[in-house]
């Protein structure tokens, strides 16, 4: 049925169009959102195909969708579709409609939240001459379309970018049995995207994924835009004489999918299971369902929040960040309300997963220590404030130990990598300055941050963090100060050398017997200058350089110490321990 002939060089090129593609640009969303609604055969071959696409879709009665798009609590096939592939150990959560940001477009996609991930499946885009899919009864099995893979497999070399000519006879019920893209409007020859099993394009075994229509039955495509190749193939006839060229440089363009197909996302290395993954390997989700592109997000690890990536003036989006902190899913609901129902629903999956993984740090913290510590007292994900105007916060893990607050950039894959924080910070020396809404929230009421303050050797380093919900606010910030007063407790004394009327000295500060200086000069050694209990202390300040500043009301007067560094660390030391014994008695600090 299929002739070859010489490449006459008829000057189709991608190269250009395909660079525009991979920029992201893609194609107007209203082009590949209209329904599948021109098949070429006439009245009847559209009525029996709008039947089969009927027919083919999966029925689970005892799933219900309810839509959150505007659409209403109403059942939805498609979602059914989804909460039945869940499977009995994955039910769904929560379903509906919302729409996700691809390449800065917004594109509507069925939404499934199930006790471990995260189902994101959109309708196949493009058009389809003939069925996309074929009844099983009438026609003797299910016919699918050939995926890329399969089609490129196929194709011989010899015919790459050489015209052949392939006569297809219509069949009554599936058309031509091919989906094309591309057009003039699009910068692309009409491309065949998808040819169907068993239909009449595919019984000629001549015609391949990646062809480009020419023209049909003598009429010139290669100018024309897409409405313009449907009406071609629409008016060709039940003879069709196509003349194509496979187009091996169109493989990025035709081997996309729907836009969740494009969503990037985190693919750990078998041999690296993240802490709270299960010791065996769970087989890998299909890509694609019946429904069209399917994206499978794993929700163990992951982090939930608002307004982060995206300016949202209308409280409705939900962002999803991967573990690793390089992907991020932007989903747009029909309303605020819509957005924090989704929001509460999927903190919730996220908080008890990260809960499960979290226990199994403890346990490896408690055998082999995480960042110098033993104990795990708090960890968990947090928005990290920023100098840049245009992301104002960033993700981040933060974790309470029995010493040290540690700062991490992501969740650490291996547990050896919880070894090496990016930043420690000895909670003794931190404290908490704020805490409470503040303005420019993305949820109703302020947003719910705090604020640390640590003494260092280069001065005082500030964080500004935000919470989620008023729960998780109130548990970091019990941490932290909790966590501050047990770290005096524990620790109790702390040292530095300094230098006191020209002497070099050592200033101990103990958490049980307040302040002494001792002498470490040649026939003075150890011997005490001075010694007061922290009651006595009226009085402390510092330059910020190096000196600090005592008052005890003694016969000494001011007392001045040359710490030869800054002495941020100390004085925020020595506030420490007089909050943790002032919580002791019972007093707020």
């Amino acid at each position: 049925m299929g002739g070859a002939g010489g490449d006459d060089g008829d000057g189709i090129s991608l190269q250009t169009s395909l660079q525009s593609e991979r920029g992201g640009r893609g194609l107007p969303e209203s082009r590949w959102a209209e329904p599948l609604s021109c098949e070429v055969g006439g009245s009847e071959s559209r009525a029996a195909a709008e039947s089969l696409r009927s027919a083919r879709e999966p029925r689970a009665p005892q799933s219900v969708s309810v839509s959150n798009s505007g659409d209403g609590a109403r059942r939805d096939d498609a979602s059914m579709a989804v909460a039945a592939a869940a499977g009995p150990a994955q039910r769904a959560h929560r379903s509906g409609f919302v729409e996700v940001l691809v390449r800065e477009r917004w594109h509507r996609v069925l939404a499934s939240l199930s006790e471990e991930a995260l189902i994101l499946s959109c309708e196949e885009n493009g058009h389809a001459h003939g069925h996309e899919h074929a009844n099983g009864e009438a026609d003797g099995g299910a016919r699918g379309a050939f995926t890329f893979a399969e089609a490129e497999e196929r194709v011989p070399e010899t015919i790459a970018n050489r015209k052949r000519c392939v006569k297809v006879v219509k069949q009554d019920l599936g058309g031509l049995g091919i989906s094309i893209k591309g057009g003039k409007e699009n910068k692309m020859p009409i491309l065949i995207s998808k040819i169907f099993r068993g239909l009449a394009a595919d019984q000629t075994q001549a015609l391949y994924v990646g062809d480009a229509i020419l023209s049909v039955n003598g009429v010139n495509l290669r100018d024309a835009t897409h409405d313009e190749a449907v009406q071609g193939l629409k008016r060709a006839g039940r003879e069709v004489t196509l003349e194509v060229k496979y187009m091996r440089e169109a493989t990025p363009y035709v081997k996309k999918g729907s836009p969740v197909s494009e969503i990037g996302w985190e693919t750990p290395p078998p041999e690296s299971p993240r802490l709270g993954s299960p010791h065996s390997d769970a087989p890998t989700p299909p890509s694609l369902s019946l429904q069209g592109d399917r994206r499978y997000i794993p929700l163990r690890m992951c982090y939930v929040t608002r307004a982060m990536t995206t300016h949202d003036p209308e409280n409705r989006q939900v962002e999803l960040h991967s573990p690793d902190a390089k992907h991020t899913v932007v989903l747009r609901c029909s309303d605020s309300a819509s957005a924090q129902t989704w929001f509460g629903s999927m903190q919730s999956v996220t908080s008890g997963l990260l809960e499960k993984g979290v226990s199994e740090l403890r346990e490896h913290a408690a055998r082999n220590g995480i960042g110098g510590n033993r104990e795990i007292r708090h960890l968990g994900w947090l928005a990290e404030k920023t100098e840049n105007e245009r992301q104002r916060w960033k993700p981040v893990v933060l974790v309470v130990t029995e010493k040290d607050l540690l700062l991490y950039d992501s969740m650490a894959r291996m547990k050896e990598n919880w070894l090496n924080p990016t930043h420690t910070y000895p909670l003794l020396s931190t404290r908490l300055v704020h805490s409470g809404p503040d303005r420019g929230s993305p949820q109703p009421g302020g947003e719910l941050s705090f604020a640390t303050r640590t003494g260092t050797r280069l001065g005082i380093e500030t964080h500004v963090f935000r919470a989620e919900t008023c729960k998780d606010l109130s548990l970091w910030t019990r941490h932290i100060v909790t966590g501050c007063h047990a770290s005096a407790e524990m620790i109790k004394e702390v040292m530095t050398s300094c230098m006191y009327k020209g002497l070099d000295c050592r200033l101990v500060i103990h958490y049980e017997l307040g302040f002494s200086v001792l002498a470490e000069g040649d026939g003075s050694q150890g011997q005490t200058l001075f010694s007061y209990p922290f009651e006595r202390l009226r009085m402390s300040s510092d330059d910020g350089v190096r000196m600090l500043y005592l008052d005890f009301g003694g016969k000494e007067g001011e007392i001045q110490l040359d710490l030869h560094s800054c002495p941020k660390p100390i004085v925020f030391i020595l506030h420490s321990f007089l909050s943790a014994k002032i919580s002791r008695l019972g007093l707020v600090a």
